[in-house]
């Protein structure tokens, strides 16, 4: 699916600073910003509605080893994230599926939408079979994570592997104590972010505060539908979706998996959804990653635990070639 969408731009005072920033303003579907493969688009009706869900097909670049693996991204990320890792995998004989989850990025941002993390696996499967795949690899990185968690729960037959990577959800920050927001609180939230507020988030903790030019783009992609005509139903999706991760735990049930497990744990990540909503001696616990990622893979049968001492939240935007040698070799 293309679009013919002007690119505009939208001229921002960043705070403290005398420069006027442009910044690429994006549609609702984000409309206007380059993924690095062509873009597929599944349609299906969804909850009395007409759902999109739009994806990266990639094959092979050389010669294929008949092998899938699907890749599954995070809230604040989309399925261009994984650009490079699709790069590598693809030049390795892999076919990669990379969708955009219902509610993000290029896909539907659908109105009175009732989101879950079962359901949004569900689509994912659904994707899957209407390509005609029977086992693949499931990869997925933060929400994708709890998301790829929930599939291989339901769908174990067609989960060859799972590969967890800085998931969120390692632990259930409402039976921890922290307090509950509901989606009007999150979505006024929503609609008061800034480039620089979004940034500064990213640089702790998903880089560490070390941060390098190419990661603006990332910050870019998300702030970018706030700047467009779609700014409301995108940050009402965000907030849906914000409040499914907090209310839908899938900490209790690490137990229950019965494939191949991998968990991929940046030691420096200390992401945790509503920390900034808790009391300050619980919010100290709180995404304590080091512990939280020895706890999980002693409760998950079959399982290796990878650990990066000096990484955070995202190793495959971090530290790609890190990353991929450690894919490679685990999906070989």
């Amino acid at each position: 699916m293309k679009f013919n969408v002007l690119l505009l731009t939208a001229l921002i005072t960043v705070t403290g600073c005398d420069k006027i920033a442009p910044y690429p303003v994006y549609g609702e579907r984000l409309e206007g910003f380059e993924y690095p493969h062509p873009i597929k688009e599944y349609k299906f009706t969804s909850q009395k509605q007409k759902i999109s869900m739009n994806y990266m097909d990639v094959e092979p670049q050389t010669k294929s080893n008949g092998k899938v693996v699907v890749l599954l991204h995070g809230k604040n990320f989309c399925g261009a994230t994984w650009e490079k890792t699709i790069h590598t995998l693809s030049h390795n004989g892999y076919r990669v599926i990379a969708p955009d989850q219902v509610g993000f990025c290029k896909s539907s941002k659908p109105k009175g939408y009732q989101f879950s993390l079962s359901g949004l696996a569900d689509n994912t499967y659904n994707l899957l079979k209407n390509e005609g795949i029977q086992k693949a690899t499931i990869v997925g990185h933060s929400m994708g994570g709890m998301i790829a968690t929930r599939f291989a729960l339901m769908h174990p037959e067609i989960t060859e592997k799972l590969i967890l990577v800085n998931l969120i959800g390692l632990e259930d920050w409402q039976a921890k104590g922290v307090p509950y927001a509901n989606i009007n609180t999150l979505y006024k939230k929503e609609l008061n972010k800034s480039y620089e507020g979004i940034k500064s988030y990213q640089s702790k903790y998903y880089y560490n505060n070390e941060w390098k030019p190419e990661y603006d783009k990332w910050v870019e992609m998300h702030y970018g539908m706030y700047l467009g005509s779609g700014k409301d139903i995108v940050a009402y999706n965000q907030a849906q979706t914000s409040e499914m991760i907090f209310t839908q735990p899938i900490a209790h049930e690490f137990k229950n998996l019965k494939v191949p497990t991998v968990l991929i744990i940046g030691q420096l990540d200390r992401t945790a959804p509503g920390a900034n909503r808790a009391n300050k001696m619980l919010s100290k616990e709180l995404g304590n990653y080091p512990t939280l990622g020895k706890k999980v893979s002693n409760e998950i049968p079959n399982s290796l635990l990878i650990e990066y001492e000096e990484l955070g939240h995202s190793p495959q935007v971090q530290a790609p070639d890190v990353f991929h040698k450690s894919l490679l070799k685990l999906l070989k």
